[in-house]
């Protein structure tokens, strides 16, 4: 685990309370994984709160299954799920045991490791060149750039090769709130569900896309 400057590890307890408590906590933190390769740390930008039984766009809404079952568990672990087969993203569950809350990390600064992130994200080809605010921008670019898989599901974030570290002098910061990215129906409304948080001005947030309704088969 790699010391950050004017950071500090976050505590189990950081984790262990509402969704909507911890996500614009989230905002300026640090999510970091050491592994063999390397070192990644993302200074978090944008992220979306997921309410369990409460929330009709969460995974764990109708209940545990074995792909949401770490939800379910301690708070502080994440939960890795592959989705639309093409890519992983990653949540921090919150909450109580037995609770299914989580965040989901939308975007963020790569503020360590910058090379083995772009060379993680350059597995795949790409038409444009990758400017460095686009190494974590949206949910999939946040787990290739930590090398995250569904072999990280129900990981530990504390005394393995992740953490989270929060600023030394924590201070309220100023952010927006609006609808969830993708979601359509009422989890995709953002007067109910305001439960997207980002940072103002922050090029890695990602671009907002109204989900399209599906269509009748």
């Amino acid at each position: 685990m790699n010391h950050l400057t004017g950071f500090r590890p976050a505590t189990r307890d950081f984790f262990a309370r509402d969704s909507l408590e911890v996500g614009p906590e989230l905002l300026g933190c640090v999510l970091q994984r050491a592994d063999a390769h390397g070192t990644v740390a993302i200074r978090l930008t944008e992220v979306e709160a997921y309410g369990g039984e409460r929330d009709p766009g969460a995974h764990a809404y109708r209940g545990r299954t074995a792909r949401t079952a770490s939800m379910f568990g301690e708070p502080g672990h994440l939960y890795c799920y592959f989705t639309y087969g093409m890519h992983h993203a990653i949540n921090l569950v919150t909450g109580r045991a037995g609770q299914p809350y989580g965040c989901l990390i939308r975007a963020g600064e790569v503020v360590a490791g910058a090379d083995l992130a772009r060379a993680r994200r350059l597995a795949k080809p790409r038409s444009s060149p990758l400017r460095d605010w686009e190494l974590a921008r949206g949910p999939a670019c946040v787990a290739q750039s930590l090398a995250a898989t569904r072999d990280n599901d129900g990981d530990d974030l504390f005394g393995g090769q992740w953490s989270v570290w929060v600023p030394e002098h924590p201070a309220a910061v100023p952010h927006l709130t609006g609808p969830r990215v993708g979601l359509s129906g009422p989890s995709g409304d953002g007067d109910a569900f305001p439960w997207r948080y980002w940072l103002p001005g922050e090029p890695s947030v990602s671009t907002y896309k109204k989900a399209r309704p599906s269509s009748a088969s």
